[in-house]
């Protein structure tokens, strides 16, 4: 702890409620690892064909996004404390129930309702995040979530050797990750007035009014093609590519998974530091275009080389898409952003349903270049919105770091709280 709180340290001028939440990501991300690998092999368990198991994965994603909206009300109602613990007890109790499963549609069903829980949680904390973070400080803290989550992802797998022995193990893992993370909310956050649901604070803005924003619908589109591209197409059509077109073992695929996800964790508070200090919007186009040109360049050069080279640009990419277009919503949002904070997530966890599937055909029909240039244009074609659009980041913010903003502060949004 006393490292954290060290001179050097990232989270240093950090509100402490920002450093709670990042050690429940990390614990949600870790479950999340842990059980993702064995998912599938557990559904054919039951006797069902492939696509019956991609179903249980889709399941999850699909429930987030239907529900969104909905909890996106909720979390303006009741607030954000009370729904991030609601939504990591609905994933822990489900997880333990999927681990217990007895058949098929037990697992669908039970899978499901973690994607109800999953999104409670994400967008609560999400909403959380933008609003207890001066505008200043708002890429790092974006820069730290995001960060959490991914060291969570990268050390899942590695605990989920258990699997080995048995594909419920992970479940059970899963359920009691989360019952940490749950606590540790709850401990955290318990005394803080920011996170408190009487909390002074702003009247929730209205989406309609958030859509007439034209940084918030560039936002929109940035985390559609990021998700679309830069997780769901890549996740979906590289491992094929490499085995298909490269003739490469798969071990050339994790190779390029682990690069890609080094490069965004190594980058991702510079790239935070950036988006805090010159600008949302560079750090945005900038990163999109790198994925375009990322693949541009796997097809092109239908080497080894190409696909280390591709994931490093991929990897650039990655932190840019998982900071600044968060920050820019956290910059429109004044006051509490259930609603308008969902639909944000909604945009990502849309492309990450489309995207693989639209690769997917694309690849069948006309073949990995046709997919690879789908990808380059899905990843283009935000960036004019995304510089014609208003700068969020407001310069007079920048001043002598504090750990948290005062009450008052969150009652006004010309004060930087969001």
């Amino acid at each position: 702890m006393r490292l954290l709180r060290g001179r050097a340290s990232p989270l240093r001028d950090l509100p402490p409620e920002v450093r709670a939440l990042i050690g429940v990501a990390f614990m949600v991300a870790l479950g999340f690892g842990l059980v993702a690998p064995a998912l599938p092999l557990f559904a054919r368990e039951f006797g069902v064909g492939k696509a019956a198991a991609g179903a249980v994965v889709s399941a999850f994603a699909l429930m987030r996004l239907l529900m969104a909206p909905f909890v996106g009300r909720l979390v303006n109602r009741l607030g954000e404390r009370v729904l991030l613990a609601t939504g990591i007890g609905v994933v822990a109790v489900s997880s333990l129930l999927a681990g217990l499963a007895q058949n098929y549609w037990q697992l669908l069903v039970l899978r499901g309702v973690g994607g109800i829980g999953s999104i409670m949680f994400s967008v609560s904390a999400a909403s959380l995040l933008v609003r207890v973070t001066p505008s200043h400080l708002r890429g790092r803290a974006q820069g730290v979530w995001a960060g959490s989550f991914l060291i969570g992802l990268i050390a899942g797998p590695a605990v989920g050797t258990i699997a080995t022995f048995s594909l419920r193990l992970p479940f059970f893992l899963y359920a009691g990750t989360l019952v940490v993370a749950g606590l540790l909310a709850l401990g955290a956050l318990r005394h803080s007035e920011l996170a408190a649901r009487n909390a002074v604070r702003t009247a929730p803005l209205p989406l309609r009014a958030a859509m007439r924003n034209r940084a918030y619908l560039a936002a929109l589109g940035a985390s559609f093609a990021g998700d679309f591209a830069l997780v769901g197409a890549r996740s979906a059509i590289v491992p094929q590519f490499v085995h298909d077109r490269l003739h490469l073992s798969p071990g050339w695929s994790y190779a390029a998974f682990l690069v890609i996800s080094i490069v965004s964790g190594i980058l991702l508070l510079p790239v935070g530091r950036i988006a805090d200090t010159r600008g949302r919007r560079p750090v945005i186009a900038v990163g999109l275009l790198v994925g375009a040109a990322a693949f541009v360049l796997l097809p092109a050069v239908p080497v080894a080389i190409g696909l280390l080279v591709g994931a490093v640009l991929l990897g650039v990419a990655g932190a840019s898409d998982s900071v600044a277009p968060g920050a820019v919503m956290g910059d429109v949002v004044e006051g509490t952003g259930g609603t308008v904070v969902a639909v944000f997530q909604m945009s990502g966890d849309l492309g990450a349903v489309v995207g693989p599937v639209a690769a997917g055909w694309v690849a069948d029909a006309a073949g990995y270049p046709a997919t690879f240039a789908l990808c380059a244009a899905v990843c283009a074609l935000p960036v004019l919105a995304v510089v014609t659009a208003p700068e969020t980041l407001r310069p007079a913010s920048v001043a002598a770091p504090r750990s948290a903003p005062s009450p008052a502060e969150a009652q006004h949004p010309a004060s930087d709280v969001s």
